[in-house]
Order: structure tokens, then C-alpha cells, then sequence
């Protein structure tokens, strides 16, 4: 049976994905039990062929492109794709590296023999594709997305379309916005709080790493009045591949070993982002005290998030919430009381783990969150995203649990 007759399969975790309530059992090619639901998605019939270990061929009904395929968030891509039993990659672009295989790029991706080589972005070719993921640079996705057929279902990773606001771009991001008609279509792809409004979407702005590991703790807090909206003080800290691949003298191994350091003081880019977010939640202005730290390690993210609780609130309270607003949620996870979640704990996962303590201060809240930056902080949450584009359960492709050590 063709996986082009279905629009939404994902593999049996011993009961029906609880979004989808009528489904039934097919028996994948590998033997695995898939659990299906829903009619044709209308994709294109030519859909992609790839071989599996057995040299049957399975069909891979999205035919996806990656845009800078060799940074990191593209690499990232790719590996999660590789998991991923219906999206299949049929173009992959590198224009300093055009012409040339994943695995000469990244030769952990050595294995994934079935991908095309790279190609420049202008000899691309859209054709052959139903969806985009974007990993180019800030600044320089915006033209590329406005000459792409609209036809195409696109998460962009890049900040050029998360801030409502264009004049508010310039202002943080030093250039015009050049395509001020897509904004006001893009979906901010934060997924727990938006996935009814990704559903609908043909355009999805990936939230930056920072302000996913901020906003999924504090929104449902915010939304239930149970924090000021004043005071919100966020330490934050990264790996060092959240900086991106590119040569730099600050990332050097002798420049980071061995030692913090902070950055973007008062003016990281990412700070318009959560104020948004957080603002919206509140339907009033907020403003927070924000400083990130890079770290000396390859990936990661916590965020510490000191808050004043409303008078009569407790942490108690605060934990109970939370634990409302994720209990339904696969990828937020608010781990037991009293156990800090630790970056390790979820390295090369769609995870997030949060936690609540209580400040010495009277009527304050200490919130733990950490994420992985490469997966729930960026290609992780486009290709859960995506999923929700294309009307597959979101988890597909996603459920790899973290590595250790």
C-alpha cells in the first residue's frame, strides 16, 4: 500500500496517537506497525524512492530541501530526516560546498548514501519539492523565500521572519526587511503554544534556541497570571554551536576551553523575540533582563529564570501549572520535584526539560529549562513543525531519545 494514499502515519507506541483518534494498523515494509488516519494529502504523485537495508524500495511521500545544508541546523536536519519513515531529501544546497556530498561535508553522515549532492542556490531547482527547510544565514532568507514557488511548505530557521514588527527588525538586525508582504503571513513555530495556527500555515519563522527555552516555561505562567509581569530576570547558557559553523576567533578551541563567557549584554538579538512572545502572552508589555553565556561545550541550552510570583501564589502553584499545561505534551517534560534539569540529560533530543524551585528571596521562583540548541532549539522543533504542516502526528521522526554520555 502506497504511503502516498495516507496523510498522517506514525509508528505504534502501544496506543493511538491522541491527536488522531481513528486510526488503524498497516504493517510497514520493514515490519514495523504504523498507525494511519486520514485521506490523501494531495502531494505531488512522484514521490521520492529510497532504498532501505532489505534494497526494497519505500516511498517517502514529502519531497524536502534543505537550504544551507552544511551549517549545523542543515546537518542536524538531515539526521533527524534519516529517521523519518515518509520525508524524503530530493535537494540540498552549500554554495561554498556545491558539487560536493553530505558525507564529504560531514562525514558523520557518511551512512546517508542515498541524499543528492549539494548545489549552489541559484542552480537549484524546486521542481521536484513540497516542502523547505531554510538554514541560511540571517539577512539573507528573506528574497530567497519571496522568489520560491507558493506552492512550497516552508520552516524557516533563520530570525528573518520571527519578529512581527519590520521596523523592529531593522532596529535589531541593521538592515530593512525585504519582504514585508510575507511577515504578515509567517507563523511564529513555537509548537506547543501555536501548532493550531502551523497547521494552517505555508510559511513558519522557527524560534531562535534562547527564546524557545524561555518562552515554554513562562507563557503558561504569564497566560495564568501567576507571575508579575515585572522582574523577570533570564541567565542563559549555550554551546558553542549555536554560533553556527562559520570560522571565528572567539569559538577557536583555546578561545572558549576552560572557561565562561558572557555576551550580547542588553543587546542579544534574541531579546525582541522573547519580549514578543511574553508580551503577547501577557496582552501587555513586558521587558526582561536577559544575558547569555557561551559555554565550552559542542551543544546544550539552560536557561535559569528568576521570577516575582503574584501575592498569594507559590511555587507549588507554579509547578502545578506547568504541569498542567505539558502533561499532554511529548517533547516538555517537568521533571519531579526537587530534580534540576541538567543539559546532558537531553543532548541530541526534541526535549525539554523544566523544573520549579523556590528563591531565598520571599515571594520569588527559581525555573530550570533546558533544551538541546540543534534540535528542540532549532532543527528538531522545524521538523516537528513540519510535521504539523503536512499533517503528520509530530513526533514522527523526533522520537530519539538523548544521548548519553
Amino acid at each position: 500500500m502506497s504511503a502516498a494514499t495516507f496523510s498522517s502515519i506514525c509508528f505504534d507506541r502501544g496506543s493511538a496517537w491522541k491527536r488522531f483518534p481513528k486510526v488503524s494498523n498497516l504493517n510497514h515494509p520493514n515490519g514495523r506497525n504504523l498507525c494511519i488516519r486520514g485521506s490523501s494529502s494531495g502531494l505531488s504523485p512522484n514521490s521520492l524512492q529510497v532504498a532501505n537495508t532489505n534494497g526494497a524500495k519505500l516511498e517517502k511521500e514529502v519531497r524536502v530541501a534543505i537550504l544551507g545544508a552544511s551549517g549545523y541546523t542543515g546537518a542536524e536536519i538531515v539526521r533527524l530526516l534519516a529517521n523519518h519513515p515518509f520525508f524524503g531529501v530530493s535537494l540540498m544546497t552549500a554554495d561554498r560546498n556545491a558539487g560536493k556530498s553530505i558525507a564529504a561535508v560531514f562525514p558523520h553522515l557518511a551512512t546517508e548514501n542515498n541524499l543528492p549532492d549539494t548545489v549552489s542556490i541559484s542552480d537549484a531547482n524546486f521542481s521536484d519539492v513540497d516542502a523547505v527547510f531554510c538554514c541560511l544565514p540571517h539577512g539573507t532568507t528573506q528574497e530567497i523565500i519571496k522568489g520560491l514557488p507558493r506552492s512550497l511548505k516552508i520552516v524557516d530557521l533563520s530570525a528573518d521572519f520571527r519578529l512581527r514588527d519590520i521596523s523592529e527588525y531593522e532596529q535589531w538586525y541593521g538592515q530593512p526587511h525585504k519582504a514585508p508582504e510575507l511577515q504578515e503571513e509567517a507563523v511564529y513555530g513555537l509548537t506547543e503554544i501555536f501548532r493550531e495556527e502551523i497547521g494552517n500555515a505555508r510559511l513558519v519563522a522557527n524560534p531562535g534556541c534562547y527564546p524557545t527555552s524561555v518562552q515554554l516555561p513562562l507563557i503558561p505562567l504569564i497566560k495564568a497570571n501567576l507571575i508579575e509581569d515585572r522582574n523577570i530576570i533570564i541567565d542563559a547558557k549555550s554551546g558553542v554551536s549555536g554560533a553556527g559553523r562559520g570560522a571565528k576567533v572567539d569559538n577557536l578551541y583555546t578561545e572558549i576551553a576552560e572557561g565562561i563567557k558572557s555576551y550580547g549584554i542588553t543587546s542579544h538579538r534574541h531579546v525582541p523575540e522573547i519580549e514578543q512572545g511574553l508580551s503577547d502572552a501577557s496582552h501587555s508589555k513586558i521587558t526582561v533582563s536577559f544575558t547569555p553565556h557561551l559555554m565550552p561545550m559542542s551543544r546544550g541550552m539552560q536557561s535559569t529564570i528568576y521570577v516575582e510570583m503574584v501575592p498569594g501564589v507559590t511555587t507549588e502553584d507554579l509547578y502545578q501549572q506547568l504541569k498542567n499545561s505539558y502533561e499532554d505534551e511529548e517533547f516538555v517534560v517537568l521533571l519531579d520535584k526537587g530534580v534540576v534539569p541538567r543539559t546532558n540529560a537531553i543532548r541530541g533530543s526534541n526535549y525539554c526539560f523544566l523544573n520549579v524551585f523556590p528563591d531565598r528571596i520571599p515571594g520569588r521562583a527559581i525555573i530550570i529549562s533546558v533544551i538541546d540548541n540543534l534540535v528542540k532549539g532549532a532543527s528538531g522543533q522545524a521538523l516537528q513543525n513540519l510535521n504539523v504542516m503536512m499533517g503528520f502526528p509530530e513526533n514522527t521522526g523526533l522520537r530519539l531519545p538523548p544521548m548519553f554520555p
